[in-house]
């Protein structure tokens, strides 16, 4: 197929897949719950207000929100999901209270009344009671009840009361995380309206608003049809098209790698500019990110052994769980993007053999914008959770309270101008080459599209305010999660390993182009759609899952040919003496491959299937998948990009093989250690508990703090070293090219 025909293809694939995401999402706009004026009781009582909902979005919000424990089951994962766990507590004391209503005790009667209530129970949470005429919920006196009953459960939990010390600890909860009973009395109303969300059915349907999320069957939470028979298609549309892949890339094999292999280093001659060099601040800088990342880390993961503390030390009271967690996270965004905008500005002037007048500036304000972004970033999220700031000061300056998009607004604008600053570096970089209408015309178009997109659609996470409806928020915040990080850093990664291998004369550049626009074309026809496998119990309506299950079986096709990218890989790595130096940079392509094909792959598409994210939504599990793609395919090509580049900028050496080959092997055998005997494990014994008993259970201190658990999580330690080791390592490799030791005799 030639290039102009997969131009085509792609401008129709995006087109129409951004059509459908868009129309889907102006449907989650009009069908969202509703968030009343007012909550009261049958008595004509106000239990609570639709502003106090919204305000306690912003308290959970305050506190770190999805980094501690989940709603709808997107956060962390040693607290519980709270709706979950509110629904289940709620239901257990309304059985009692229908009961007493009756002048009996539930726990006393026998089987066939306490099945009688269990019935009364059902219909009484299962009804919409929302009365659009007075936007109000109406609730029983027993339902408003175990409401005040709840909020003085939940005041306990996460102020200072003394009886909840141990849960706290297992929570790893610090006392008086909220300090103000009226913050905590308006948490409370977000709660309940977020349990109410799950538990109450949609207007002529009979699943809830979120799909029959979480599984509990005491209150007749059970998958709908719909789960069961999206999952299986979604198995089928996967096997047919992985056919047909594999029946177009026999038709239409063609070779890639180059007839002729230049017999010496075609870049080893190439001077770096003053921009070029000016990059090699950034790659310092991703090494201490990486560091404290990895502390962080270490911190966030004894937190699920030693809820407060770190082996005695109380530091919960000066670095919550999370704090720590939204660190961990947020530093390893930071540090994986910035090896790949250091990558892009060393690159464009490479190519084009052009260095515009002031670039080296430009590069250098760029470094200086990201440092403030990164250090004020991670200060006002500590600021927010320590409730140093007011609610609407913290979504602008402190945690944000989504998973992944931690920080605050402020910061928020400025990294995209930062973004937007480096596109425009970029940019003016490559225009020469783009102006010439020579053989690398495609890979620079794509290499250029990619980028301008990269820089753009970080800012759908503006598209939300501070009290914007949860199932809203979520939607457009899986727009920077899903479409920013999994899907055009994708594309760029995949036209920049292709640039670096047909400047290095490696691949054909006809046949390399090709194969990026199909492999593009391929991955954003699964990935943009694919976008909604993260909303199926997010609010949203039942169009949304159907559309997400079909798509995101679409993005595992890709992944089955991964093996053939692996070798071919491996093959240039071993075609000529010159390649040698540059193995350690392939040879991190080719374990991006491999978790590429296990991370995101087998253990992404365990995940996907709405009929299994049901009952694994926010387990260990989802740790697992998140692990192994986040490191082992952004963080280890990082790595590798960074690697390209520190190649560039020591031509004339040669590197010292056993301290990165060292790091290599330590860093990639830590984390398949680590994922596999702790997290994994930990994920499908969840699994079972949540199919078994329901979602609560398999979330709840009573199952997660059983002796087998424990010992799991403390065999995350064997892994853990050797990771850290291997991070530690890379970095001291990295300073050992300015200060000596890494490298060896010239080449």
């Amino acid at each position: 197929m030639t290039p102009k025909k997969l131009w085509i293809w792609l401008a129709v694939v995006m087109v129409a897949s951004f059509a459908v995401l868009i129309f889907y999402g102006n449907e989650i706009y009009r069908k969202v719950p509703p968030i009343p004026d007012k909550i009261v009781s049958t008595d004509g009582t106000v239990i609570t207000t639709g502003q106090d909902i919204k305000d306690g979005q912003n308290v959970w919000q305050s506190i770190g929100g999805q980094t501690v424990g989940s709603i709808w089951g997107h956060g962390a994962y040693i607290a519980p999901d709270w709706t979950a766990d509110y629904l289940h507590r709620e239901s257990v004391l309304l059985l009692d209270e229908l009961a007493k209503k009756e002048g009996k005790i539930y726990k006393n009667l026998p089987d066939d009344e306490q099945a009688r209530y269990q019935a009364l129970l059902k219909k009484e949470l299962r009804t919409n009671t929302f009365n659009e005429s007075n936007n109000e919920i109406i609730f029983s006196p027993e339902r408003a009840e175990v409401q005040k009953q709840l909020s003085q459960y939940y005041s306990k939990l996460f102020m200072n009361d003394a009886s909840l010390a141990k849960l706290r600890d297992q929570y790893a909860i610090p006392e008086n995380t909220i300090k103000d009973t009226g913050r905590m009395a308006k948490m409370t109303a977000f709660f309940a309206w977020s349990t109410w969300v799950c538990i109450t059915e949609r207007p002529g349907e009979h699943v809830t608003y979120t799909n029959n999320w979480p599984h509990d069957e005491l209150v007749g939470n059970i998958p709908p049809p719909s789960l069961h028979i999206w999952s299986g298609f979604s198995i089928l549309l996967l096997l047919g098209c992985v056919g047909l892949l594999v029946f177009y890339h026999a038709r239409n094999k063609e070779e890639e790698v180059s007839e002729v292999l230049p017999l010496e280093d075609p870049l080893r001659n190439m001077k770096p500019t003053p921009s070029m060099k000016a990059t090699l601040k950034y790659i310092w800088v991703v090494a201490l990110l990486i560091l404290v990342q990895m502390l962080a880390g270490v911190v966030t993961a004894h937190y699920g052994v030693e809820g407060s503390g770190f082996y005695g030390i109380p530091l919960d009271q000066f670095l919550p769980q999370s704090v720590s967690r939204s660190w961990h996270v947020q530093l390893a965004i930071f540090w994986i993007a910035t090896s790949w905008l250091a990558t892009g500005l060393y690159i464009a002037p490479a190519v084009s053999g052009y260095e515009p007048k002031y670039q080296k500036l430009g590069v250098n304000i760029l470094f200086g914008a990201l440092l403030i972004v990164v250090l004020g970033s991670l200060t006002g999220q500590w600021l927010g959770v320590m409730q140093k700031l007011g609610l609407a000061d913290n979504f602008l300056w402190g945690h944000q309270g989504y998973e992944y998009v931690e920080l605050g607004r402020i910061w928020q604008i400025l990294l995209l101008i930062g973004l937007i600053l480096w596109l425009v570096l970029m940019i003016r970089a490559l225009l020469p080459a783009l102006r010439r209408k020579d053989g690398d015309r495609h890979l620079l178009t794509l290499f250029t599209l990619s980028s301008v997109a990269i820089a753009l659609f970080y800012g759908a996470g503006l598209m939300y305010g501070r009290q914007t409806h949860m199932a809203i928020a979520e939607y457009w915040r899986w727009w920077v999660v899903h479409l920013w990080v999994e899907g055009f850093f994708e594309v760029f990664a995949t036209v920049v390993a292709a640039f670096l291998f047909t400047r290095l004369g490696l691949l054909r550049l006809k046949s390399a182009t090709n194969a990026v626009l199909f492999s593009t074309i391929i991955f954003l026809g699964g990935g943009i759609l694919g976008t909604f496998h993260h909303l199926y119990f997010s609010a949203t309506p039942t169009a949304v899952l159907a559309l997400g299950a079909t798509f995101s079986a679409l993005e595992i096709v890709p992944l089955v040919l991964i093996g053939y990218e692996a070798y071919q890989n491996y093959q240039l790595s071993k075609s000529t003496q010159w390649i040698q130096a540059y193995k350690w940079p392939i040879y991190c392509f080719i374990a991006m491959c491999f978790w590429n094909f296990l991370g995101a792959g087998i253990f992404g598409f365990a995940i996907n299937p709405p009929i299994a994210l049901y009952y694994i939504q926010g387990l260990n599990t989802t740790a697992v998948h998140g692990h192994a793609a986040l490191f082992g395919v952004y963080g280890i090509l990082g790595i590798g990009l960074m690697m390209f580049v520190l190649r560039g900028l020591y031509p004339d050496r040669q590197w010292n093989d056993k301290l990165i080959g060292w790091a290599f092997w330590l860093t990639n055998i830590g984390l398949l250690v680590m994922v596999t005997i702790s997290l994994l494990p930990i994920g499908i014994m969840q699994s079972v508990a949540s199919i078994k008993e329901g979602y609560w259970y398999a979330r709840s201190a009573e199952f997660m703090q059983t002796d087998i658990m424990h010992f799991l999580r403390w065999m995350r330690v064997p892994g853990d070293i050797l990771l850290a080791a291997g991070e530690l390592l890379l970095v001291i490799f990295i300073i050992g090219l300015k200060l000596g030791w890494s490298l060896k005799e010239k080449r």
